[in-house]
């Protein structure tokens, strides 16, 4: 008789995907875990949109707690994390500062570096070449990254000198700073930061579920997996 485990977790392949599945691995906590397959617009589909009105990956349900639902990567850390105490500091004032570095992971470099990668690795592959917009957002992308290696001088990690959801959050998102053509050079906090956690077994082992997509990381078959990328995408190019 198969038992089903607290945590019912919907996600896919992306760097917001990854979040949760890093926390539960990190955690050691047995999940479910159903896999959100966006070339048949799983996340579009009535029962998910039930689950999570916007259409998006993550999201988890706790059977738990009457089967709550949460949605929004950084509102599934910070319930995760209250939830198993785990990877959240009990200091308040340490819990607001890996609040503080969420918010700047959801509030700056999800969004800027997302743009980057999609003007560059989507539409420029669907034939819209906009090297301004492409200038803005990698620029930017670069200055978060020096706010990110100034901030991480002297420091293991982002908050507490211990790992926390603010690293979790915000690790898969820069460390795919190829995928975005943001340079690190001249970071050294930074790379040192990202050493640490790519030397976390649980960490690497969860980016590989529900599959790995290396490309996103500078690694394997990256024009394939461009391609594989862009194709998602191809319904954002109007036809005349």
């Amino acid at each position: 008789m198969t038992t089903q485990k607290d945590i019912h977790l919907y996600t896919a392949s992306t760097m917001n995907g990854w979040k949760p599945v890093i926390f539960l691995e990190e955690a050691e906590i047995a999940y479910d875990l159903t896999h959100i397959d966006f070339a048949k617009k799983e996340q579009k589909a009535p029962d998910y949109v039930k689950l999570n009105p916007n259409g998006r990956i993550p999201t988890i349900v706790d059977r738990s707690n009457d089967d709550f639902v949460v949605f929004e990567s950084g509102a599934i850390l910070w319930y995760l994390a209250e939830k198993y105490g785990k990877f959240l500091p009990n200091n308040a004032n340490e819990k607001s500062r890996t609040l503080q570095w969420l918010m700047f992971q959801m509030g700056g470099v999800g969004p800027i570096m997302g743009q980057a990668m999609y003007f560059q690795r989507i539409a420029a592959k669907q034939g819209e070449e906009h090297p301004f917009a492409i200038k803005r957002f990698v620029d930017e992308s670069r200055r978060l990254f020096e706010v990110l290696n100034t901030h991480l001088e002297g420091r293991k990690y982002l908050v507490s000198n211990e790992y926390t959801i603010a690293d979790i959050a915000t690790y898969p998102w820069a460390r795919a700073y190829y995928w975005a053509n943001v340079p690190v050079d001249g970071l050294p906090n930074l790379q040192a930061w990202f050493d640490r956690i790519d030397d976390r077994a649980l960490t690497q082992k969860a980016l590989e579920i529900p599959r790995p997509f290396w490309a996103f990381f500078g690694k394997g078959d990256i024009e394939a997996l461009e391609r594989e990328n862009a194709d998602r995408f191809k319904s954002d190019v109007k036809k005349d």
